[in-house]
């Protein structure tokens, strides 16, 4: 379900410096408008990291919460308040999809696509069952960064950034989960 389905923006603007005072003070006024003008924005960004709907309503809300309760962490200085509640809408989504619970419950679906983009160029077909199962059957270390990579499209520096690793490394094992997953599909 779209988050604002059923909601009128209101007629009050405020400045970025206004609502983040209206939050840093719990204004429920501050928060609704919050909500009213930026849960599309997020709710995009979180789709574009979870493709389940409904998953993606609850990690919408996580998200509000986790800038209810952090806002006082929030500093101008370093960029605008728009960037910030990205980076956190983008976390929270990340860690949903590396949480046990969503592999679990992704672990039978199929991919919505035929076909791998493999490194960028080429594509092969191939059923989805069996690409899942490919995609699967990889160590989990590589199996991440193939999922960020050439599922969510995620950069290489942004996943060095997202896990904690250096560049180096990410670029390293997903040459070697491309190897593997060739290796495998038979090309």
């Amino acid at each position: 379900m779209h988050p604002t389905n059923g909601r009128l923006k209101g007629t009050n603007t405020y400045s970025e410096l206004e609502l983040v005072a209206l939050l840093r003070s719990k204004s429920q006024t501050g928060f609704r408008y919050l909500y009213d003008h930026y849960a599309d924005a997020l709710f995009g960004q979180v789709r574009s990291i979870i493709p389940d709907a409904n998953v993606a309503g609850d990690v919408l809300q996580e998200v509000f919460l986790k800038i209810w309760r952090n806002i006082d962490q929030y500093d101008p200085a370093k960029g605008k308040l728009f960037t910030w509640m990205m980076q956190i809408t983008r976390s929270i989504s990340i860690d949903m999809l590396r949480s046990r619970d969503w592999r679990n419950s992704q672990r039978n679906n199929s991919l919505t696509d035929d076909h791998i983009q493999v490194a960028g160029t080429v594509q092969y077909g191939y059923s989805d069952a069996g690409l899942r199962r490919t995609v699967q059957a990889l160590k989990t270390e590589y199996r991440e960064l193939v999922e960020l990579s050439y599922f969510q499209g995620y950069t290489q520096e942004e996943i060095s950034r997202m896990l904690n690793l250096p560049l180096g490394t990410v670029k390293t094992r997903l040459r070697t989960a491309l190897v593997q997953l060739r290796q495998k599909i038979g090309n």
